[in-house]
């Protein structure tokens, strides 16, 4: 009888022991889990895209506003790459005065849009890839827009500077912002399509 009390209590102590290594090992892996889970948001967070990165800075509101009154957002969000040459608010303010308000108006919708994918090159080119293009184009490098002209891109005293097809100028003056569908390189003056 000693015997089986004995080998009962063992019993009922491995019973409670194993129950509770299973409850810790429980408590343990919905810990790690949780974890993993949070580590894994923070980990996973990504780059927003052209218009994402553009409407988290103040400098570009004006070029965002324009790119929504355009109905470019879906068009700037897609796959890309992208290279945006992007004009800045104090870019917009050299315009003759009323030109931003009359651009955003419905009734020049075409023109509206016709400006801001002048500004906008197919593909990724970074910094070093388009100082590389032009150094090896004896100086100057002509890049096809998305609106279908031509922007000459060439160097000033080391900075690149945009030739606009009415021989107007822009100067980049902040290089590769990374966008997850591109790049932007912000520009000191609105350049303008024939």
């Amino acid at each position: 009888m000693k015997l089986v009390k004995t080998i009962s209590a063992l019993v009922l102590v491995g019973v409670i022991t194993a129950s509770c290594g299973q409850k810790k090992e429980a408590e343990s892996t919905e810990m790690n889990d949780s974890t993993a889970v949070g580590m894994d948001a923070t980990m996973v967070e990504e780059t927003p895209n052209i218009v994402g990165v553009a409407s988290a800075n103040e400098d570009f509101s004006t070029l965002v506003t324009a790119v929504k009154a355009a109905d470019l957002v879906e068009t700037l969000s897609g796959d890309g790459p992208f290279t945006v040459f992007a004009p800045n608010n104090a870019a917009f303010a050299k315009l003759p005065a009323g030109t931003v308000e009359s651009l955003l108006e419905p009734e020049n919708l075409d023109k509206l849009k016709s400006v801001l994918t002048y500004h906008v090159v197919a593909g990724k080119f970074d910094a070093a890839t388009v100082i590389d293009a032009i150094n090896n184009n004896n100086g100057k490098y002509s890049v096809a827009t998305v609106q279908g002209g031509t922007i000459v891109l060439s160097l000033n005293d080391g900075k690149v500077m945009l030739t606009d097809a009415n021989g107007g100028t822009a100067t980049v003056i902040l290089a590769d912002v990374a966008a997850s569908n591109g790049v932007i390189h912000a520009i000191d003056t609105v350049v303008m399509p024939k």
